[in-house]
């Protein structure tokens, strides 16, 4: 997906029904839903495909039934999808095996290029390696200026889905739309390790929890290990650095060393726990991790990204044919629905991992009882109640 399906300049032909920024799985799921309703879609990112990205390799239950609900329910296993069926905590000493509701790994390389060619399948145009910039003008076509290979152009656009993600720029400038970090907010890290310990089997999510973070481990579709932490900003500087940290993490919780974890290519994001004032304006819908997000615990940014992409088509669809302003109200109280209340739950989680004596406590009773995380590992992974969308069979 490297190539282009159009060129810069015929982006400029036509004012588009739809531009979507951002590629990722709420960006590419959004333009696919919208080319569905026969619109004109402009599906727009700044990067390569397919590119190497660690954090959301983790479809759990509610992932997979919102692909399901959009007819795409066997595209995780078509591109070799491996299974999940156990999350292993570890604190200290302290092991807890929980067994998990349907889930599966899946490498964002395979993942996100998949959906991307379903969007354009679907008929959306798609050009990557593309920087946008947003002018957002009222009562007319918002305008783009595009960015690539040192060439610029101007596109116009009836609506706008913005979907570029926790460190996306196009929405500068716009400061209620502007995500906005939580103070204390644990910042993101992650590499993906060619080679790693066979104690880190396939089939299992593994998680070690310490006082600076939690690190998680899984196999994906090509046996390589995506490691993936969520860590205090002052943790990582005392230790030097994120695979520092997660090697402090590691043996801390007495898990085996990864003997390449020095040397993988790390990446890191911004605040982990971030929302928007709002995340609808005239003509505009902010949808994925642009919406806000909150620390993740076993793949829940992509249940919700992709919920809240078939959640916006429908109003993004009506929004082409005639804006009224209660469309960007109406998707702000549908997003607070359907996300809303899970996001809260992830935020009692995660604060109570940040207490190292709680943690050890749990991960102790759960050892001798997992079946006590069953009534929180349901609700994680119930689906999310969307309606039967476009491009469902």
């Amino acid at each position: 997906m490297n190539c282009p399906t159009l060129t810069l300049e015929a982006a400029t032909d036509r004012t588009w029904d739809v531009a979507v920024v951002g590629a990722g799985p709420a960006g590419a799921l959004a333009a696919r839903q919208l080319a569905a309703r026969d619109r004109e879609v402009l599906l727009i990112d700044k990067a390569a495909f397919p590119r190497r990205k660690v954090c959301g390799c983790c479809l759990n239950a509610a992932a997979l039934a919102a692909l399901n609900t959009v007819g795409l329910g066997k595209l995780p296993d078509q591109h070799g999808a491996v299974p999940l069926r156990w999350l292993a905590l570890a604190s200290r000493r302290r092991r807890a095996l929980i067994p998990l509701p349907r889930g599966a790994s899946l490498s964002r390389e395979v993942f996100d290029t998949a959906l991307i060619q379903c969007a354009v399948n679907a008929g959306a145009a798609f050009v990557p390696k593309t920087r946008a910039v947003l002018r957002l003008i009222r009562g007319g076509p918002h305008q783009l200026t595009l960015h690539h290979d040192g060439r610029l152009v101007v596109v116009e656009s009836r609506v706008v889905v913005a979907a570029d993600g926790l460190g996306g720029r196009l929405l500068d400038g716009y400061a209620e739309l502007t995500l906005r970090a939580a103070p204390g907010s644990r910042i993101g890290a992650g590499a993906i390790v060619e080679a790693a310990p066979s104690a880190y089997a396939a089939g299992s999510i593994f998680m070690a929890c310490g006082q600076g973070g939690y690190v998680g481990l899984v196999r994906l579709e090509d046996g390589r290990l995506n490691v993936a932490a969520a860590l205090d900003r002052g943790f990582v500087q005392r230790v030097g650095g994120p695979s520092a940290a997660a090697s402090r993490l590691l043996e801390e919780a007495a898990m085996p060393a990864i003997s390449g974890i020095e040397q993988a290519k790390w990446r890191g994001t911004p605040a982990l726990t971030c929302a928007p004032a709002h995340i609808g304006a005239e003509r505009l819908f902010v949808v994925g991790d642009a919406a806000g997000y909150v620390e993740p615990f076993t793949g829940e940014g992509i249940a919700w990204a992709l919920a809240s992409s078939v959640a916006a088509a429908p109003l993004a669809d009506q929004a082409v044919d005639r804006w009224d302003d209660a469309l960007a109200a109406r998707w702000e109280r549908e997003h607070r629905r359907l996300i809303g209340r899970r996001r809260q739950l992830c935020r009692l989680i995660t604060a109570a991992l940040r207490r190292a004596a709680l943690t050890r406590g749990m991960v102790g009773v759960l050892s001798r009882a997992p079946a006590l995380a069953g009534p929180i590992v349901r609700r994680v992974n119930a689906p999310v109640p969307l309606a039967p969308a476009a491009g469902s069979p």
